[in-house]
């Protein structure tokens, strides 16, 4: 079966250190060769509220295609507590970057912290 290499952002902005150990804890099932970066804190970016983010990479590889890799990432966010509202609160929220080399959420890359931490998976 073929393994495709992806990057994953993981991001939260409510109990967050206990948010991204179980995203952790959950894509190191999802995935094999798996590499976290260091979490970094950043501020809020568009939102109402004042918390800061928690926000961290993943490396690894998945025999997922990209679509139905992307449907599991966002029952993930279900599992561990992600409802859609409006208040600005996100328990988990984790992308897909990039896949086979192909990026996606374009925006990201330009963040800084994302080009910080893509230096960690890189080295």
């Amino acid at each position: 079966m073929k393994q495709h290499e992806v990057i994953i952002s993981l991001g939260s902005n409510e109990n967050q250190e206990e948010n991204l150990t179980k995203a952790r804890e959950q894509l190191t099932q999802l995935m094999t060769e798996v590499h976290f970066t260091s979490a970094i804190w950043t501020e809020p970016i568009n939102s109402s509220r004042k918390e800061p983010y928690l926000n961290q990479l993943c490396k690894g590889t998945t025999a997922f295609s990209e679509g139905l890799l992307c449907e599991v990432l966002k029952e993930t966010e279900k599992r561990i507590g992600r409802i859609k509202n409006e208040d600005g609160i996100v328990v988990i929220d984790l992308d897909l970057l990039e896949y086979d080399g192909q990026r996606h959420h374009l925006r990201d890359w330009s963040r800084d912290y994302v080009k910080r931490l893509i230096g960690e998976i890189e080295s």
